[in-house]
């Protein structure tokens, strides 16, 4: 069933040019399970072939991204954090869960969405909370806009570069998946660790801000 999938979005790609790319891509920034590691990197090769443009390619990506983020957060808004709490059990989502988001929503704001646009799994999710908790919808639209924007360039530029050595991953969704991830791996343990240390250097903060109003 995955490798029927893979197969599919991957042609859709090919076939469908960039409509395909802001289709998939607004499906990978939703809860759907379409990994941008079969959609940007065979994109941004077939682009240095002469069949698309390279920079038509990042666009087609980041505004696909940017409406998906968009309709899942105006949808995460009109359901709204009641219904959370009513029916989020039945998806794992605890009351410590839901206060944890929450908490971290409103500690973080525009830049833990930022930030997010980086992270597996995460990214598909962000605009969830942002949504529940009404993160103002400018922020959150430029830190989409920019995150997704900045992701879409390294995957068409790891693509370009991958697949440029190794056009026979164009054979196999899977493989490309696999490797563009192994690729991939540094930078997203680099966004990991900068993630950390701001949350670090805001939690410091907050205590410093404590500790000078108590003395």
């Amino acid at each position: 069933m995955l490798h029927e999938w893979l197969a599919t979005w991957f042609h859709w790609v090919e076939q469908w040019g960039y409509l395909g790319i802001f289709a998939l891509m607004a499906m990978e920034s939703s809860i759907f399970p379409v990994p941008s590691e079969i959609v940007m990197p065979p994109a941004a090769f077939w682009a240095a072939q002469g069949r698309m443009n390279f920079w038509g390619v990042v666009a087609a990506g980041t505004l696909g991204s940017y409406f998906g983020s968009a309709a899942t957060y105006w949808i995460a808004q009109w359901l709204g954090l009641p219904f959370v709490r009513r029916y989020g059990k039945f998806a794992f989502f605890s009351e410590e869960k839901i206060e944890f988001a929450n908490a971290w929503m409103q500690s973080h704001g525009a830049i833990g969405v930022f930030i997010a646009r980086f992270l597996p799994v995460i990214r598909h999710l962000i605009s969830i909370p942002a949504g529940i908790f009404r993160l103002p919808y400018g922020p959150f639209s430029i830190a989409t806009l920019t995150g997704a924007g900045i992701w879409c360039f390294i995957l068409a530029w790891f693509g370009e570069k991958v697949i440029g050595d190794s056009p026979e991953l164009l054979q196999s969704p899977e493989q490309l998946v696999h490797v563009m991830k192994a690729k991939l791996l540094w930078f997203v343990a680099g966004v990991v660790v900068f993630a950390a240390l701001y949350g670090v250097m805001v939690v410091m903060k907050k205590k410093s801000g404590t500790t000078k109003v108590t003395s």
